[in-house]
């Protein structure tokens, strides 16, 4: 089994939600505008992007998981304000709520096969 590790020290999650309805349309806009911007944009230290949805009964979650190697690096994509979340404003009017803060995670241990 080949087993590869990474550099990357942080995750930054984000979650919004949306209706049902306009979930489609939210998913589109954030992989076809949103994260290929952010792509383009990326700082030195920003090494992936991931997006997850979670389907309820009413809503759908959107979780982004931005992987960084360093604080520093999520500092200079971000600010000094760096766990204010960044909206896009072709995302907002779509969210039915949204953290407007970003949580750090430390990663300890990240294997992909």
């Amino acid at each position: 089994m080949e087993t590869t590790t990474t550099n990357t020290k942080i995750a930054r999650i984000w979650r919004g939600s949306t209706s049902v309805q306009d979930a489609e349309k939210l998913e589109q806009i954030l992989r076809e505008e949103a994260i290929p911007s952010i792509e383009k944009n990326k700082s030195n230290g920003l090494k992936g992007i991931a997006l997850l949805t979670l389907q309820k009964e009413n809503e759908v979650v959107f979780t982004t998981i931005m992987y960084f190697d360093s604080i520093e690096s999520v500092i200079a994509f971000a600010g000094d304000d760096y766990s204010k979340a960044h909206i896009d404003p072709a995302v907002k009017p779509l969210l039915t709520r949204y953290d407007k803060v970003v949580e750090h995670h430390t990663i300890r241990e990240s294997r992909t096969w």
